[in-house]
């Protein structure tokens, strides 16, 4: 069961594994470094929200920002980070098949604070971004991704990396249904659908 309240998000964590809403779930260990990270974004008048099971924080109608944990670190996303100038070069990949730089990598649960300044600045810039309606260059790819499916991709490096991995007739067939779908919510949600097939290396309509 997948959270949708964002404040079990930070006391019982995010639903998506077996781990949730007990002492080993990743959420927990890095918990004061993830609080950190939210307080910077509310003090910075971004609205809270729950996506993908996540914490997402969005400006002028625009996602800005996700944060998650793992085990081995815990990551603060910047949405549409193709955008930023990134002057300190702190920004890295969400994963080996991403081309775009836009996550920054924790490992202790003090990184934050000591990167407040750099993650205020790179916020700001967003959320100016946002306010003016500026959007990132379309990239053209041999298969268009609906901007859905970019966005969770680009939350999920896991699902990244399994959406890669698989053939271009299968990921056609992802697209070819999502962009079927009118409102973005229902894109949404067939996406949550859709993750265990995508990790299973299947297509949209294999069984």
């Amino acid at each position: 069961m997948m959270i949708t309240d964002i404040e079990d998000y930070f006391t019982r964590g995010c639903g998506r594994c077996d781990r949730f809403d007990t002492p080993d779930c990743s959420i927990q260990q890095w918990k004061r470094g993830q609080n950190t990270l939210r307080e910077i974004c509310l003090d910075m008048g971004l609205s809270e929200h729950v996506k993908w099971a996540h914490p997402v924080y969005m400006h002028a109608g625009r996602n800005i920002a996700l944060m998650g944990a793992f085990r081995g670190d815990f990551r603060f996303t910047f949405m549409n980070g193709v955008l930023l100038k990134d002057p300190e070069g702190v920004l890295k990949p969400a994963g080996p098949n991403s081309q775009v730089r836009n996550v920054l990598f924790f490992t202790s649960n003090d990184d934050p604070a000591q990167m407040e300044p750099i993650i205020r600045a790179y916020l700001a810039e967003l959320m100016e971004y946002a306010e003016r309606g500026v959007k990132p260059p379309k990239v053209v790819r041999e298969v268009e991704i609906p901007e859905e499916l970019t966005e969770a991709l680009d939350a999920d490096p896991e699902l990244a990396e399994a959406f890669a991995a698989l053939t271009p007739g299968r990921q056609k067939s992802y697209t070819f249904n999502l962009n079927q779908a009118k409102k973005p919510e229902t894109r949404f949600a067939r996406i949550e659908k859709f993750r265990d097939k995508i990790f299973a290396g299947k297509g949209a309509m294999d069984r």
